[in-house]
């Protein structure tokens, strides 16, 4: 990766972000040795601007960032780090260096369409979504009405929990089925966008 360290004295920004969830977690710097460290350990490591040395997130309070993706800005001077958290990111104690919540939010279908989308291309075995992939178009559209009834029933005759998670099923079959027509739930969003207008 061609990263310009020397636009900013040998320093680029790093921000990371929760490769689940979207969330900003927190911005650090690296000089080329922090991230080549990154890069080795799959952790994220920052050149500390006030102590002058590396520092690998996590190292002492056990809260480390595990890289998922790199990616490098389009001028070459700023990272994004997507990264799984294994725990609290602020010295603080909270999630977020901004005091955020970091949980799964409306952005973790896109993730989770992203991981279904692997599923398609590599149909591992022994995987639940590979087998409704191999099952066909019409028993993937059938799951849909039966995850469909089961939540009607739970909205009418159910309890809250029983109605999240049968419509929880519904939303991960119908991702399944838009995704064996080539579509993904973005598509969703906007159609439903342009009909809000």
């Amino acid at each position: 990766m061609d990263i310009n360290f020397e636009k900013m004295g040998g320093l680029v920004p790093a921000i990371i972000q929760d490769s689940v969830t979207g969330k900003v977690l927190m911005l650090g710097f690296m000089n080329r040795e922090a991230y080549d460290k990154t890069i080795e350990l799959g952790k994220v490591t920052f050149y500390s601007r006030t102590r002058k040395k590396l520092w690998t997130k996590g190292e002492e309070s056990g809260n480390f960032l595990n890289v998922v993706a790199v990616l490098n800005d389009c001028d070459n001077d700023t990272l994004l780090i997507k990264a799984k958290p294994d725990g609290p990111v602020c010295h603080t104690g909270a999630d977020t260096c901004w005091g955020e919540t970091n949980k799964a939010d409306i952005n973790f279908l896109t993730y989770l369409q992203d991981f279904i989308c692997k599923r398609y291309q590599e149909q591992p075995e022994g995987s639940y979504t590979t087998s409704l992939f191999r099952s066909g178009i019409n028993r993937m559209a059938q799951k849909v009405g039966e995850e469909a009834v089961e939540t009607v029933i739970e909205a009418t005759n159910g309890t809250d929990d029983r109605l999240i998670y049968e419509a929880s099923d519904l939303i991960y079959h119908l991702i399944v089925l838009l995704t064996s027509k080539g579509h993904r739930i973005e598509e969703l969003a906007t159609e439903l966008e342009k009909r809000h207008k």
